[in-house]
């Protein structure tokens, strides 16, 4: 992967690449993550979240769509664990999470937009693996995901040097 920044990045590549404008907020214990993308989209239920962090991760990153729904928390710091110590980079939450103080402790990428203490469902609605879409950015399984403090970016392997 190519230890440019989202800011360097984009300015070399502009348009190619897509950027989220959302605000996210950075919780991890990591600041800079980036990897594969696998998608997962449900509005408040993470038993199938639960079940892709206990994959091995293989330095891909987990970009979850809530469609902005912050009623609930789709992940905190058992799943965080559990997801870091299988590997994955980072996980990027289009919604809340829980837990910020031991999310700060965990050496893994999170990226969401607030947190609330309320659990989520576990009915194992969702849908996995399939494009996304908030802040302005497509999120596409395979396409590569580069965060940082600036923000994320998203592109090809072939555009951003990777694998």
């Amino acid at each position: 992967m190519s230890k440019s920044s989202t800011s360097d990045l984009y300015d070399e590549h502009g348009e190619a690449l897509e950027s989220c404008d959302l605000p996210l907020v950075n919780y991890g214990g990591v600041r800079e993550f980036a990897g594969e993308i696998v998608t997962f989209r449900s509005r408040e239920d993470n038993l199938i979240l639960k079940d892709i962090v206990a994959e091995p991760g293989n330095g891909r990153v987990i970009v979850v769509d809530t469609e902005g729904v912050t009623r609930c928390a789709m992940l905190g710091d058992s799943m965080a664990l559990t997801a870091q110590r299988n590997g994955w980079a980072g996980v990027v939450i289009n919604g809340g999470i829980r837990d910020v103080e031991a999310l700060a402790t965990i050496p893994i990428g999170i990226k969401a937009l607030g947190s609330n203490p309320r659990r989520s469902y576990k009915a194992g609605a969702g849908e996995r693996n399939i494009p996304v879409t908030f802040g302005g950015a497509l999120f596409t399984p395979g396409a590569i995901l580069v965060s940082d403090s600036d923000g994320i970016v998203i592109g090809s392997a072939r555009i951003l040097g990777c694998h």
